[in-house]
């Protein structure tokens, strides 16, 4: 373990990881998943097609049921966490992702790998809900703050992750594929392993006489559950929309879809803790996130702006627009943070969790046919309309935070993670 004294490089590491042992236990751990994940999520679709055999159709449907009922199994897996413990539902959760994630190498037909597909999408439903409470529990007193510190390493193992997964490309054999879905497997395996270093953290006790499911009549929580799921239609706008919109209505090259990669990529990791810091309560979160949607709102016009320009101005266009976005994208994922922790009470966390990523995982589902449907299908037009959208959303923030605050008389009490 580093230790805060160790001296050069590395101890820096470990102060930008964490202030304590648990705190870079759960980095090391999020970054070791995260480098799987990007090991296999890179060649997945070109795995499923090219080494298994399956129509892109038929992988599509059967990873967008997965997807579907996997959904469904956040909250009472939420809920199981707050009552259980969260660190051994993620341990439970990371193992059976294990096992789905190498059963993928048997697949061979649609219906093997819908099946396989639904059981790790259950999983990973139910331990990214348990993920959200135990980072509640390390985090101690202020949770959004190493939230921000999480994310930083999750886009570093991401971006380690892709750069193997593009040796495997390169090399283009079953060989090559196969290793990358046994190293996401892996990743799993030493995940839920290195959860065994963090203490048992107490459950929060709920209060007497308290209703089972408590996040479904908080309406506040509920309203922002909406506003998250609505605003991540901006996650996309990068990966899906802005690809196909340079490629198909601007002179910018092709390449600049890797280089705008890149600059949101490491963007994110180089700022989200500098900015995440400074977002710790629901009022900063609801103050960031309208800042989030101002910077929605200057980065979509840029974008539609690109395909009236000449082939230079486009691309730096697209470039710019990509780095205000990316600070968007900060301030935003900083606000969920802050709102998400701050809006739920100790003792449900776990349930509260479930619901907003039910909320956001159902805004991601429908997000790829609302923006190639409205904004491709409407063009410029499209795109204003899609920076409006996200500046309305934004402008909520603040009073949303205020009448979650009023529905809280109460100080938030953090949870007990020292024991």
């Amino acid at each position: 373990m580093i230790e805060d004294s160790t001296p050069g490089w590395t101890g820096r590491i470990g102060r930008m990881a964490g202030d304590s042992g648990p705190e870079r236990v759960l980095v090391a751990a999020s970054f070791v998943n995260r480098v799987g994940n990007g090991l296999f999520n890179a060649a997945s679709a070109l795995y499923f097609t090219l080494v298994v055999g399956l129509p892109a159709v038929q992988v599509g449907a059967a990873l967008t049921i997965a997807g579907l009922i996997g959904l469904c199994a956040g909250i009472p897996g939420g809920h199981l966490a707050d009552r259980r413990g969260a660190r051994a539902v993620m341990m439970a959760a990371l193992a059976v992702q294990a096992v789905a994630m190498a059963a993928l190498v048997l697949v061979d037909s649609w219906a093997a790998l819908t099946a396989i597909a639904t059981v790790d999408q259950i999983a990973a439903a139910v331990g990214g809900a348990a993920w959200g409470a135990l980072v509640v529990r390390v985090g101690g007193d202020r949770p959004a703050l190493f939230r921000a510190k999480l994310r930083t390493f999750v886009n570093l193992g991401v971006v380690l992750g892709t750069v193997g997964a593009g040796l495997a490309l390169a090399a283009d054999t079953r060989g090559a594929y196969v290793a990358l879905v046994l190293g996401n497997a892996a990743s799993f395996a030493l995940c839920g392993a290195l959860l065994l270093l963090l203490p048992r953290y107490p459950v929060p006790a709920a209060p007497p006489r308290q209703q089972r499911w408590i996040a479904f009549a908080d309406r506040p929580f509920l309203a922002f559950t909406a506003l998250y799921g609505a605003m991540g239609l901006q996650y996309p706008v990068v990966s899906l929309l802005l690809p196909i919109w340079i490629s198909e209505h601007t002179e910018a090259p092709r390449w600049t879809v890797a280089v705008l990669f890149a600059v949101n990529s490491a963007f994110c990791v180089l700022m989200q803790t500098r900015i995440g810091s400074r977002i710790e309560t629901p009022q900063e979160g609801g103050r960031a996130f309208r800042t989030a949607g101002l910077l929605f709102l200057v980065s979509c016009p840029m974008m539609a702006l690109a395909a009236h320009t000449p082939v230079l101005a486009a691309a730096g266009l697209v470039l710019a627009a990509v780095f205000v976005h990316s600070l968007g994208e900060v301030w935003e994922s900083s606000a969920g943070f802050a709102l998400g922790f701050g809006l739920a009470p100790d003792h449900a966390q776990g349930q509260y969790q479930g619901v907003l990523g039910l909320g956001f995982g159902a805004g991601q589902a429908l997000a790829p046919a609302i923006l190639t449907t409205v904004v491709l299908g409407l063009g410029t037009a499209g795109w204003l309309l899609l920076a409006a959208f996200f500046a309305a959303l934004g402008a909520a923030g603040p009073a949303l935070a205020r009448w979650g605050e009023r529905a809280r008389p109460q100080p938030r009490v953090a949870a007990e993670a020292a024991g």
